[in-house]
């Protein structure tokens, strides 16, 4: 298995265990109340919404990644489209930290 697979797993397990927060608002929040660990950006989403979460995490410390699509992110975690979302556990933000650092392909 891949490490893209990897993180879309552990996006899905964080899911499960209810510590992601989906779609630009509770992303939002979650990154300026200080719950996200790390904040995942779809690849698609326009570049109004990148450059946005972008300064935001950067101001806020949270760790960004662009990756995968708005339709395979949605699907990880059992919804249709969903441009971004917040890892609110520092466990699954740093698994998911890891796969991104030994890289994707």
């Amino acid at each position: 298995m891949d490490n893209r697979q990897k993180v879309l797993n552990m996006i899905g397990l964080a899911q499960k265990a209810g510590k992601v927060v989906s779609g630009e608002f509770s992303t939002e929040k979650a990154v300026k109340t200080g719950k996200a660990f790390r904040v995942i950006v779809a690849d698609d989403s326009s570049d109004n919404t990148k450059k946005m979460f972008s300064d935001m995490c950067s101001f806020y410390k949270v760790p960004i990644h662009f990756f995968s699509e708005k339709e395979i992110l949605g699907h990880a975690i059992g919804k249709e489209f969903r441009a971004s979302l917040a890892i609110l556990d520092e466990g699954f933000a740093k698994t998911i930290g890891k796969y991104f650092e030994h890289g994707l392909e």
